[in-house]
């Protein structure tokens, strides 16, 4: 008798184990119960689809093209939306906007394999899909700010510039000093230093860490009023009300969005933003990088860090500003007009 239980045991386990680490398959996109496509999307090379969304001057016309990249639990929509707020930034400027949900998000395929340099090859391919030319502008937000991380890693070739705004910085770049990673990294929630381990050592286990009802998930999935600045806070209800007739980010299921984004921006890199080399050596192009000084999600600490170590870096400190600072008009008009010399 208690061999027999032993076994059922050990079976339940063993499928606890299998269903912790294994997630739900994604409902894709345009697959017969998933949710429909109604933007244009470009098919990759890999064979995964990447949707696009379209805004300012025509690409033919237009004096400089700009590839937005979103942050974390948001979509093409919403960061192609701040483009809103400067209408005559565009038409003085001549700008060409187009923005794509990053894969897993919004209407673009998962992508298993996704690495900060799959995700720089990603925007290539979609710049030479749409025929931006040899040359282009990334700017992202937030966790599509660490995105251009890897642009500059991988495609600095393909860059006229680049605009960093809150990227999120991995605490386990070998380059930051380890006093001054731990310092931040305890300055985050408790609940949020243990997603944050989970996905750097133990990424297999995200899924279940966020599915899990014994201890406290991720405090930014669940949008925990302490990951707020005070000015955030405002902005937040702002921009909450902005979207509410937008689609849903996670239609396909949170792993590979939500989930996938904390294991590749915590995990392990294959390369250290502070080895980096300037891409513009003869000021052929700049690079800009936007921080608010009460940022409660990325500590102002290590970006002023990494500014210091990379002087080839245009470092902008909004004071008094939290995480969600462009989403104010002056401010997301500083940022689109700071690459252009003599328009700031």
């Amino acid at each position: 008798m208690i061999k027999e239980i032993t076994v059922v045991l050990c079976l339940g386990l063993a499928v606890w184990a299998y269903q912790a680490t294994h997630p739900p398959p994604p409902k894709l996109c345009g697959a017969p119960g998933g949710p429909p496509v109604t933007a244009p999307r470009i098919k990759l090379r890999d064979g995964r689809h990447l949707s696009y969304k379209e805004h300012g001057f025509p690409r033919e016309k237009a004096k400089a093209k700009i590839i937005l990249v979103h942050g974390f639990a948001t979509t093409k929509h919403d960061i192609m939306s701040m483009t809103d707020l400067v209408p005559h930034v565009v038409e003085e400027l001549g700008l060409y906007f187009v923005s794509f949900d990053r894969p897993g998000y919004g209407e673009s395929d998962p992508d298993p394999k996704r690495t900060p340099k799959s995700l720089a090859l990603d925007i290539e391919e979609l710049a030479d899909h749409l025929e931006l030319g040899s040359k282009f502008y990334v700017m992202g937000f937030s966790m599509g700010g660490q995105v251009v991380w890897g642009c500059l890693k991988y495609i600095p070739h393909r860059l006229a510039g680049a605009t960093l705004i809150a990227p999120v910085v991995n605490y386990w770049w070998p380059g930051l000093p380890a006093n001054l990673s731990t310092e931040a990294y305890y300055r985050q929630m408790p609940q949020e230093q243990w997603m944050l381990s989970v996905a750097h050592h133990a990424p297999w286990l995200t899924y279940w860490w966020n599915t899990q009802k014994l201890f406290p998930a991720s405090a930014v999935i669940a949008r925990k009023p302490e990951i707020f600045s005070r000015q955030d806070l405002e902005l937040a209800t702002m921009a909450a009300e902005k979207s509410e007739d937008r689609l849903p980010a996670t239609p396909q299921g949170e792993f590979e969005s939500l989930h996938r984004d904390y294991n590749v921006g915590f995990g392990k890199w294959e390369f250290d933003p502070m080895e980096l080399e300037n891409p513009f050596p003869n000021n052929e192009g700049s690079i800009h990088l936007w921080q608010g000084d009460e940022d409660v999600v990325v500590p102002v600490s290590l970006q002023r860090y990494i500014a210091q170590r990379n002087p080839w870096i245009n470092y902008h400190e909004l004071p008094g500003a939290g995480h969600l600072f462009l989403v104010i008009p002056q401010n997301f008009e500083q940022i689109v007009k700071a690459p252009f010399p003599g328009k700031e």
